[in-house]
Parts: structure tokens; sequence; C-alpha cells
């Protein structure tokens, strides 16, 4: 029977995890810690003991994976500036990856993303996993996912733990909604009040406009993830890296089909034009600016080897993700 240690166990991820953990048979008990109050009797979870702490203190986290037999480190940020998205994904992932080895956990599981193999003009149109990732530099989620994914394995150099490293792409579902709440109009739209929000619903004239460059994107169901992360954490499989999406590819326009908005061809010329021009000042914007990055060109990730060699079959493909997403956005 098995001690699973999960850091970010309250995340888009983490609560779907947390459930397949809960459902396992060959896991005894989980301990979970994340940095805000947590209600775990709202969750149902029995097995499950949450601790609140932060990845940058090393006390808290030598004490979260001191008796585990697994660790899992799901915590991250993705939307943050420079200096805190580099000190949380990076230093926090350090600790993290350095304590499971002192304490000799068996498995150490880490989701990386498919932004650590960054986005370049000369990737390849599908992405394996012997891909090598590079990150983007001007893209600070993209390249600390690349730089952790370095750490973890000279933190594991020379130690005997199994490492499992999984490369999502965009995760999405119920409860994880970050996808459509980086559309600034979706987001706006959702503080009118109700009968506002109704009135423009049924005024086709009136529904907002996406400007689609036509770039196909992947999604995953953060239950198929968790199955996934689920399977690695009770041994199945080989130990490795993991390409997660789900089946179907998709465009900005299929977003606004799903809203009821519209949607206008954008080229990919004055796509990457607004890339260039964005890039000097991009320290000095919103961190959600640098996502411009993602529309430029394809990024899409073969899952062969999750399929043969971890048994992963994701249940969702990527359009009933997005019809789920977008559902759970409107009822908010």
């Amino acid at each position: 029977m098995l001690t699973v240690a999960v850091t970010g166990p309250t995340g888009e991820i983490g609560k779907a995890f947390i459930g397949a953990l809960e459902r396992a048979p060959e896991v005894e008990r989980v301990i979970g810690m994340a940095r805000r109050p947590f209600d775990l009797d709202a969750e149902g979870w029995e097995k499950t003991e949450y601790r609140r702490g932060d990845i940058l203190d090393r006390e808290a986290v030598d004490a979260l994976v001191a008796d585990a037999d697994v660790v899992v480190h799901l915590a991250f940020v993705i939307v943050a500036g420079r200096g805190e998205s580099h000190e949380i994904n990076l230093t926090g992932s350090r600790n993290v990856f350095e304590a499971a080895a002192a304490a000799g956990a068996k498995r150490l599981i880490y989701t990386s993303s498919v932004a650590a193999y960054g986005f370049h003009r000369n990737l390849p149109s599908l992405l394996t996993e012997d891909e090598p990732v590079r990150g983007t530099a001007r893209h600070p989620y993209s390249a600390d996912k690349a730089e952790a994914e370095a750490v973890l394995w000279e933190a594991l150099a020379d130690g005997d733990a199994d490492a499992y490293v999984f490369r999502p792409c965009i995760v999405a579902g119920p409860h994880a909604t970050l996808l459509l709440e980086l559309v600034p109009l979706l987001s706006a739209g959702q503080r009118l009040p109700g009968p506002v929000r109704w009135a423009l619903g049924k005024a086709p004239s009136l529904r907002p406009v996406l400007p689609d460059p036509g770039v196909p994107f992947q999604l995953v169901h953060h239950d198929d993830v968790a199955a996934a992360l689920c399977a690695a954490a009770i041994g199945q499989g080989e130990p490795g890296v993991y390409n997660l999406a789900g089946p179907g590819e998709l465009t900005v326009s299929d977003i606004a089909r799903e809203l009821g908005w519209h949607s206008v061809p954008a080229p990919q010329l004055a796509v990457s034009a607004a890339a260039e021009a964005v890039a000097p000042f991009l320290p000095f914007l919103p961190p959600e600016a640098a996502w411009i990055e993602t529309v430029r060109r394809p990024v899409l990730m073969d899952t062969t080897r999750a399929r043969r060699k971890l048994h992963w079959m994701p249940h969702h493909d990527a359009r009933e993700t997005l019809r789920e997403t977008v559902a759970a956005v409107r009822a908010k």
C-alpha cells in the first residue's frame, strides 16, 4: 500500500488527480500541500490529509515527502510575472525534486507541459517525446518548464527513484477553465449583469468577434490527465516522458462557435507581426501578453508512447472537452 505526497492538490489538475488516488486500491494515504486554505470535507476525500505550506519553504517540503513512497509535483504558476514565475516554477520545483530524492521516494512524478518544447519555427509537425525541450525565452512559463525538466534529471542523477514526466497540452474541462479566462472579452462579459448577457446572446449583431489565425491546437481533459498521473503513481507502465493530448484538433473558430460568438480569419503574417511588435515590451506588459507566442504556429503532440507504454486511453476528445469547459464558465 502506497503513501503519495502531492504538491498543488487544489489546482485544476490536482482535484481530479486526488479523486483518482482516492479510488485507487493501491493507495492507502495521500498527503497534499498547497498555500491556500482548503476544505477536505467538501470534497468527500477519505484517504487524504491536507497541509498548508509553500514549495518555496524547503522545511515544509521535506516534511511533506518524509514518509512518501511516491511524490507528485503539480504546483506551478501559469500566468505570472517573469520573476514570480521563475521563483515558483524553478526554485520551488528544485526543492521538491531534491527533497524527494533525499527522502528515498520510489517514484517522482512531474507535470511539465507542451510549452517546454518551445514555440519555434523548426519544430516538427507532430512532436514526439524525443524532441529536445528548448523552451521559448520570451515566454516565461515555457522557459521555466524546459529548465525545470533539466533540474529534475539533475536532482535524480545519483538516486534510485523512477521518474515520470508528463507533458500535457492545454488542460481544460469543468474545473480547468484558464483557457477561456485568458479570452479578455469573455472574462469582461462574465462581469456583466445576467439580463445584459442574455440580451447580447439574443442579438447576433452584438456578439463578440474573435480573430482566428487558423493555428490548430489540442486540448486534454483534466480527468484524463489525472488517469495518467494515477497510473504512474501506482507504478504502471515504464518510467519516462509522456505527451498527453486528447483526440482531435481545434482552432479559435471552434471556441467562438461554442461560445455563440463570431470569428474572422486573421492572417498568420499579422499575428507574427503583432508578436514581434510586443516582444520587446513583454517584461513590462501583463503576463497574459506572452501567450501571443502560442498562436503563431502549431505545437501538436503525438501521444503514441503514452497509449502503448502507459496504456493511457483518454475518454474525452478535444471538442467534448471544450464544450464542457464553456458550459462551466457560462454557469459561473
